[in-house]
């Protein structure tokens, strides 16, 4: 029997996975609360319209981007898709607010070559900074301090910080330079500069993508092409993300060969020689092969007993806290349309960003924010003391206050995501060798998965329990 922990989205695409694999043939998932989907959330308000309390939008791009569509497609959800093309107001307006005025960002060629606030110089220039500066040989260093070295500090400070704040509510100070920026800071490290790399990447990987061009082509699913010919940018579900889960879950139930235990909480892992004991309800159980789709910070504790040096890396990994705050106002009361606009740390405010949640999936006429808070910086504007009201009068003036709105929602839902998403701090990829390494020497049957490993987004969870069952088959 394989055992999977955790019922979010990795945990629920870990049991297809192992459902399609003929070597596994009796699988259980346990999940601790009394629904399936994780984070993903999508809630019908008393007014009607979609309240995404988690993601909303899912990149079509790369690998992880291309098993996604396919699973979709497997899944029978092709015709809720909603594309977002490269031409989409919000695919092209993405804003930040710094110096008490929104801002938009660059989205063409052409605007790098004009000076835009909140920047005093034109762009390009980055190129010139990057050829000159300093080449420092590291293993790993903050994603803030490599763009500052390569770039410049106002680089670093309106454009990675905000994305660093969109992406994982983390601070660019501390986030590992892996995190989202691993290949450039690989070319950089061996070429010299960015520069230079990708210009020599550019030259030696086009001819083999041209060879392989046909081959991977017909390799791919129809929602992929289709991606690719649209030229999509980001894409959603009709009825809201929540319909992926939803999905996963009635592909699950229709199988004998897997149980879901909701309310079911795992106690403790035991690895034995030949299995791995399960203590659920204070009772052992036995399994071949264990699946752990849940967060290292969650997982720590259970294998603290047996393998104490294994738990101190897992718990070395640590997560943090998002308010989310979706209001929903009567009529269009946004001065532009775009995807949102995002918050530089540097402005010391009590928001993150904010999703016009309208703009990206049209909701008839009325205009639907989500607006979040905290993050990194959770404790220190709210505390564990804030209320529910709180948070709803801190977004709502907000909101007023930067898109100059004067109305009031006529609906709302405030939530607290705590421990939401893991932060990929400096030294991360390393711990993440030291735990595979620690797995691989002591032979445990154990595979990981979720987001507090390998990437945050979506595609990179999903992406992951493939992985993991390949690893235990």
């Amino acid at each position: 029997m394989t055992a999977i922990l955790g019922g979010g989205i990795s945990g629920l695409s870990a049991a297809y996975y192992c459902l399609e694999n003929p070597k596994l043939e009796s699988i259980i998932l346990y999940e601790a609360s009394n629904r399936l989907g994780g984070w993903i959330k999508s809630i019908t308000s008393a007014s009607g319209v979609i309240f995404e309390k988690g993601p909303r939008t899912i990149r079509p791009t790369g690998p992880a981007g291309e098993n996604t569509l396919e699973l979709v497609e497997k899944l029978k959800l092709a015709d809720k898709v909603i594309p977002i093309n490269l031409q989409h107001p919000a695919a092209r307006n993405r804003m930040i607010y710094a110096n008490e005025k929104l801002h938009l960002l660059p989205n063409s060629i052409s605007s790098l070559f004009k000076t835009s606030e909140p920047f005093k110089r034109r762009l390009i220039s980055i190129i010139w900074n990057d050829l000159n500066a300093k080449h420092i040989k590291k293993d790993d260093e903050s994603i803030y301090d490599f763009v500052e070295r390569r770039f410049g500090r106002d680089v670093a400070d309106y454009l990675i910080s905000p994305m660093i704040c969109g992406i994982c509510a983390g601070d660019p100070q501390k986030i590992s330079v892996h995190f989202l920026m691993s290949k450039i800071f690989q070319l950089e490290q061996k070429h010299g500069s960015i520069t230079k790399g990708l210009l020599n990447d550019a030259f030696s990987t086009a001819f083999l993508k041209e060879k392989a061009g046909d081959k991977v082509k017909d390799s791919q699913s129809r929602l992929t092409r289709l991606a690719k010919e649209e030229r999509w940018s980001v894409w959603g579900l009709k009825e809201g993300l929540e319909q992926l889960p939803t999905a996963l879950r009635h592909h699950l139930s229709a199988n004998p060969q897997l149980r879901v235990d909701l309310n079911t909480k795992c106690e403790k892992i035991r690895f034995k020689k030949d299995y791995a004991e399960v203590i659920i309800k204070g009772e052992p159980i036995q399994f071949k092969k264990v699946i752990s789709a849940l967060s290292a910070k969650s997982l720590a504790p259970l294998l603290e007993e047996d393998h104490p040096q294994l738990s101190r890396e897992l718990a070395a990994i640590p997560s943090t806290t998002v308010a989310v705050v979706n209001l929903h106002y009567a009529g269009d009361v946004l001065p532009v349309e775009a995807f949102g606009f995002l918050v530089p740390p540097k402005e010391k405010l009590p928001i993150l960003g904010v999703i016009f949640d309208s703009c990206v999936f049209k909701k008839g006429s009325d205009t639907v924010l989500t607006v979040m808070m905290g993050g990194a910086w959770f404790d220190k504007y709210f505390g564990n003391k804030t209320t529910k009201d709180e948070f709803l009068s801190i977004a709502v003036n907000q909101t007023k206050k930067i898109l100059n709105i004067k109305e009031n929602p006529v609906d709302h839902d405030v939530a607290v995501l705590e421990d939401c998403i893991p932060q990929y701090l400096v030294g991360h990829k390393q711990r993440l060798q030291h735990i595979e390494n620690y797995i691989s020497k002591h032979k445990i049957p154990l595979a990981l998965c979720g987001s507090s490993y390998h990437g945050v987004g979506l595609n990179d969870v999903i992406l992951s329990a493939k992985q993991a069952v390949s690893q235990i088959s």
